[in-house]
């Protein structure tokens, strides 16, 4: 899959939204036929959407001006209906998000709309297409680094942790798998869907796809919710009580996730009040159990926007570490790979500014018969780095599975 290359939204420029509702089916996998190649989708527990063509690109500072901007014919059933500005932004921080000039949706009560965005009085861009190819059915996997190469990188990141340099840092690795087919985006968010839902955010940015557990930030109103997971065992819907109460009463990862909701709390604290952090809970997946803590707040001002909150957080010591300086620099140092996307803030925000954003796990970047897959792993005091490859592999799995099939 190659990337759309679309100029940013020139000053002076006039775009206008039309909404109508309309009568879908009520199963969020049949959005999937109107996901185009240059389309971004999200399905979650609130709505689910997916979007064709680009009406514009901005840079996240802009978003908000830019949606602001936006003519209106009509209202739908969600936030989502409205203008907005969805995907991935990269790790390193920049990026641009899309304006869809096409956006179907579909709430958990099943109300369907679609929003159209073009220039006033123009046509509305022409979304990009997939042809249709035949399915893999051979493939070859490699692991960047190796068990041996891994070993070294938690070694190391230990040895910054006793020196005090560090708290946590999040070392991750990538899984090449290469196919004799190009791999369908469209099969395999399928898959993702009826695996990965409920209990993950299924989505996609052109060919980065992915199913995270981690919501960074949700902002509705001046209701704010953000849930933080950090500590886990390599265990999912097969864990049982006994395993489920030793990660809920385990040291170590009881400290990694303390580190990661008290910066959540703190971040949050300047743009809200009554900021509330719920207990730890141990949340069952496929694969992997974590630890989540459910922090709710209300918003201070009216023009924060989903994006502002999301950029604040990011990134977390989920997926970097403590401080966030040192464990940023230790992660340059000791990582072999670009993450790209990986782990950046992944969502969407409304002309209004409500707006969803996850971290970006549990993904894969798909280009054409290749995909680059991700996991990392929390590293502290006490890791062992058999322990913590494990729990990336566990972590891989969902992806593998999607992706490579008989």
């Amino acid at each position: 899959m190659t990337a759309t290359t679309v100029p940013q939204v020139s000053e002076g420029r006039r775009l206008c939204a039309q909404t109508t509702e309309v009568d879908l089916p009520g199963h969020p996998a049949d959005l999937l036929e109107h996901l185009g190649a240059d389309g971004v989708a999200w399905f979650a527990d609130d709505v689910s959407f997916v979007t064709a063509g680009i009406a514009a690109t901005v840079a996240p500072a802009d978003a908000a001006a830019v949606l602001a901007t936006i003519e209106r014919d009509g209202d739908g059933p969600h936030a989502a209906a409205a203008p907005l500005a969805a995907g991935a932004l990269p790790f390193d921080g920049g990026g641009l998000l899309a304006v869809p000039a096409t956006t179907v949706g579909l709430t958990a009560g099943g109300r369907a709309w679609t929003t159209t965005i073009g220039p006033a009085g123009g046509a509305t861009p022409r979304a990009m297409t997939m042809a249709p190819s035949r399915a893999p059915s051979r493939f070859t996997v490699e692991a960047r680094p190796d068990a041996r190469g891994w070993e070294q990188q938690v070694v190391a990141a230990l040895a910054l942790i006793e020196a005090g340099a560090i708290q946590k840092v999040v070392l991750a690795r990538e899984v090449e798998v290469a196919a004799d087919h190009p791999f369908d985006r469209a099969d395999v968010l399928a898959l993702l869907l009826r695996h990965n839902r409920p209990g993950c955010i299924v989505y996609a940015h052109r060919g980065f796809v992915g199913a995270t557990p981690e919501l960074l930030v949700t902002r509705h109103g001046s209701d704010v919710t953000s849930t933080p997971m950090a500590g886990s065992i390599p265990l999912g819907l097969e864990a049982d009580d006994d395993a489920v109460r030793a990660l809920l009463t385990s040291a170590k990862q009881g400290v990694e996730h303390a580190l990661l909701v008290r910066a959540v709390g703190e971040t949050l604290a300047p743009f809200c009040t009554d900021v509330n952090v719920g207990s730890p809970e141990a949340v069952r997946l496929a694969t992997v159990t974590h630890l989540a803590t459910t922090v709710t707040a209300t918003l201070r001002e009216a023009g924060t926007t989903a994006l502002d909150l999301a950029l604040a957080l990011h990134p977390t010591p989920a997926v970097g570490g403590t401080p966030r300086a040192g464990a940023l620099d230790a992660i340059r140092r000791l990582e072999s790979f670009d993450r790209g996307l990986y782990g950046g803030p992944v969502g969407w925000v409304s002309a209004g500014g409500d707006g969803e954003f996850a971290v970006a796990l549990r993904c894969a970047l798909i280009d054409g018969a290749r995909a680059r897959l991700f996991a990392g792993a929390g590293i502290v005091a006490g890791s062992d780095p058999d322990a913590e490859w494990a729990e990336t592999q566990a972590k891989l799995e969902p992806m593998l599975r999607a992706l490579i099939r008989p």
